[in-house]
């Protein structure tokens, strides 16, 4: 159930539109949808404020679909990640056979989305993701679609890590704006450390598994990011972009939204 549409409702009913009856029936849905292979949460954007979120892998396309269908009924926007580009088409296709025109596949982060993004007028101010190198990207995207997907600003600035820090520093006005900063970072993932003692922002760091072996899968920027001794980082897991856009926009909401 989508907070808009519980205040839809109450309008209708108080224009005459609607009978109460009519309107405690559409209140009285389950929090949830029963399906042989999972139970939807449709009550979970009205707990929130944020619709839940698909995990695509490990999923079969009916699935992804299945699951896509319930949640958008609700009328807020949703998506899965991690959805592969060669399922994609047909989870599309599925989608739209429901009645669902607005679906999207964005290919760099793997997302696909149910429902027209909504306008960027929601939060505080903006969020800023920055990527170290290209190669985190897809991360990095992953985080920015979730931010746009919740009605907020946000702005990228990619590839500039510390091996070229001057990259970094061409940006000082575009950081210097932002209200939370979203830093991801492979390799050793240093970057974190060295953009929280630049800028007095709050920053949500992503390791990701991007590196040579020691690397081992982004563990080594984990720990990087984990022991930082500059103050000012919370840490998400290995490649965890949308938990990061998703808490950097709950930390940037104002209140009431």
């Amino acid at each position: 159930m989508d907070p808009d549409r519980i205040k839809e409702l109450l309008v209708d009913v108080s224009a005459g539109k609607r009978s109460v009856d009519d309107a405690f029936h559409a209140l009285k849905e389950l929090p949830f949808r029963e399906l042989e292979f999972a139970r939807p949460d449709t009550h979970r954007h009205l707990r929130t404020g944020f619709p839940e979120v698909v995990f695509g892998l490990g999923k079969t396309p009916e699935q992804i679909a299945a699951i896509l269908i319930e949640l958008a009924g609700s009328g807020a926007p949703v998506f899965a990640t991690r959805v592969e580009a060669a399922v994609a088409p047909s989870i599309v296709a599925a989608v739209r056979a429901a009645g669902f025109e607005q679906v999207r596949y964005f290919s760099v982060p793997r997302i696909l989305a149910v429902g027209a993004t909504p306008p960027a007028t929601r939060g505080r101010g903006g969020i800023v993701v920055i990527s170290a190198g290209t190669s985190d990207v897809p991360v990095a995207e992953e985080a920015a679609l979730t931010v746009e997907l919740a009605g907020q600003r946000v702005e990228r600035i990619y590839d500039a890590g510390v091996a070229g820090i001057h990259r970094l520093l061409a940006s000082r006005s575009t950081i210097e704006q932002a209200e939370i900063l979203i830093v991801v970072a492979g390799m050793e993932g240093a970057l974190p450390s060295v953009v929280a003692g630049l800028f007095a922002r709050p920053i949500v760091a992503v390791p990701t598994s991007v590196g040579y072996g020691a690397n081992l899968g982004g563990v080594a920027a984990l720990l990087s990011m984990l022991n930082s001794c500059a103050a000012g980082i919370a840490v998400v897991n290995i490649d965890n972009g949308f938990g990061a856009g998703r808490m950097a926009a709950m930390l940037n909401r104002r209140p009431g939204e």
